[in-house]
């Protein structure tokens, strides 16, 4: 069985998706977009677009009663792979302990001309 978890904390989908869904204890967090669901803006720059993105992710697994603590893997796609420094720099801010596994992947364009986009799978 599976459970659609949905944040008011974080951007709502742009298309047919949920924000995560949960399933045999596991929480598959869509990629997340550096967008502030309160201003529906965009935020600037790599750094800020990395956090964005992530509280947008802490938001969602809260909602679900889980932590940044219980990722066990994360996908970042960024723009351009330049960006990987300054994603990485707030990024490892995050995470306490063992980092969860990670993919890091350039891609032609994001969404909404974003630099970053971050999804996760998230363990009970």
């Amino acid at each position: 069985m599976k459970k659609v978890i949905c944040s008011e904390k974080a951007p709502g989908a742009i298309g047919p998706y949920s924000q995560a869904i949960e399933a045999g204890g596991m929480v598959f967090v869509s990629g997340q977009l550096p967008i502030d669901a309160a201003t529906g803006q965009m935020a600037e720059g790599i750094e800020g677009q990395t956090r964005q993105s992530l509280e947008n992710i802490k938001h969602i697994l809260e909602e679900a009663g889980l932590t940044m603590g219980d990722i066990v893997k994360t996908t970042v796609f960024l723009q351009d792979m330049s960006l990987f420094a300054g994603m990485n720099g707030v990024y490892a801010t995050y995470f306490d302990g063992a980092f969860p596994a990670r993919s890091a992947i350039a891609v032609k364009a994001l969404p909404k001309g974003a630099l970053v986009e971050i999804e996760c799978i998230a363990v009970r």
